[in-house]
């Protein structure tokens, strides 16, 4: 992608403007970002997936008794009346389930994949919206039908609403007030308040991207760590043959936090094993995203493209596709890593690939990683 040629769907910014201006710092309002947008997907194809196991959705209604919220799969006769104002459900992760969606979503790739997560997209009747509240990650709110007004404001109260099974903003003081059209777009930085409020029937794609808390990050590598250093450090006992008598029995030695310490430190010997892991834990698929394997061998002679589902990043000495990490160089390194970049390579170029590269790629497309062109 050319990062700074201007582009329609940032109001005429270039990638590398809208980084430095608005990225995580301030909210940005394109009219017709998408010129004469029509969305892919409808409400039947939405309510269709809204019925599927193993897609996440939820049913939200604001109703005279407060808010209610079901979890998913519905059938379309499980759904209140669409003439009934005031609901709305939202289907995550549609991007993996329809190859329009997906492709719109390569739009947004000026920001890195390992920051990318989905495209949620919310169905509204008249009125329907899910409550003030704010996102921890950054969001695009792209309207795709009908119209919906946004109301949003820089919070410094994040206190939430009790006894209520949303995150609603107890005092919400809105700023700004905008309607979108279809086309219209509106990104959000993290913990910047808003609220979206069907104007008639509507459908919003909201483009996010994820932000990996600490915690979870460190314990995702830790695990990781922990079944390296299970499997890489020998099995030496630790020993204390100059251990004295003790009168506090219950204190721990400090030779053997030493100990300890040192097990540490020997397990974090290896410079890139953290680097391994990250890519790893970035490119593991979701919980409710699976492949389905062949036996029949795939033909690549015309070139690969990778499955809308799976997730392929790299680094300088590896390449990650679905959890997975692979040591690279050379011409190996340059094709894989154009795969990752643009989700298909050529014929040609899998022909530069050596032997235990093109394994591999023939492994993945077994797999249902990746398929021939």
């Amino acid at each position: 992608m050319n990062t700074e040629q201007p582009l329609a769907l940032l109001g005429g910014l270039t990638p590398s403007q809208f980084m430095k201006r608005h990225w995580q710092k301030k909210p940005l309002l394109v009219r017709n970002a998408i010129p004469g947008f029509v969305p892919c997907l409808g409400r039947a194809d939405l309510v269709a997936l809204a019925g599927e196991e193993g897609v996440e959705s939820r049913l939200i209604v604001d109703s005279p008794k407060g808010w209610k919220m079901k979890h998913g799969p519905f059938t379309k006769r499980s759904l209140p009346p669409f003439s009934l104002k005031k609901w709305t459900f939202l289907v995550q992760g549609v991007d993996l389930h329809h190859d329009g969606v997906h492709a719109l979503l390569q739009q947004f790739r000026f920001v890195p994949d390992a920051r990318l997560d989905d495209v949620m997209i919310s169905y509204a009747t008249d009125g329907g919206g899910v409550g003030p509240h704010f996102d921890s990650y950054d969001v695009f709110l792209l309207q795709a039908h009908g119209q919906r007004r946004w109301r949003i404001g820089r919070n410094k109260d994040l206190t939430l609403q009790s006894g209520v099974p949303l995150k609603i903003l107890q005092n919400f003081e809105p700023e700004e007030e905008f309607v979108l059209n279809p086309g219209d777009m509106l990104y959000l930085p993290p913990k910047y308040a808003h609220d979206g409020v069907a104007v008639g029937e509507c459908m919003t794609w909201s483009i996010g991207f994820r932000a990996p808390q600490e915690g979870e990050m460190a314990r995702e590598l830790l695990m990781g760590l922990a079944d390296e250093a299970f499997e890489g450090l020998g099995s030496a006992l630790y020993r204390d043959p100059k251990q004295l008598a003790v009168v506090n029995p219950a204190a721990i030695p400090s030779s053997l936090a030493g100990f300890a310490r040192q097990v540490i430190d020997k397990a974090l010997q290896n410079p890139r094993l953290v680097d391994s892991l990250l890519g790893e834990y970035l490119t593991e698929p979701k919980a409710q995203v699976w492949f389905e394997s062949t036996d029949v061998a795939a033909d690549l002679s015309g070139g690969a493209q990778l499955d809308r589902r799976t997730k392929m990043m790299y680094d300088d000495q590896h390449v990650f596709i679905n959890g997975e990490s692979f040591m690279v160089g050379g011409k190996d390194a340059g094709v894989l890593r154009l795969l990752a970049d643009d989700r298909c390579i050529s014929g040609a170029q899998i022909k530069k690939l050596s032997v235990d590269a093109h394994e591999a790629l023939h492994d993945w497309a077994s797999e249902g990683w990746l398929r021939g062109l």
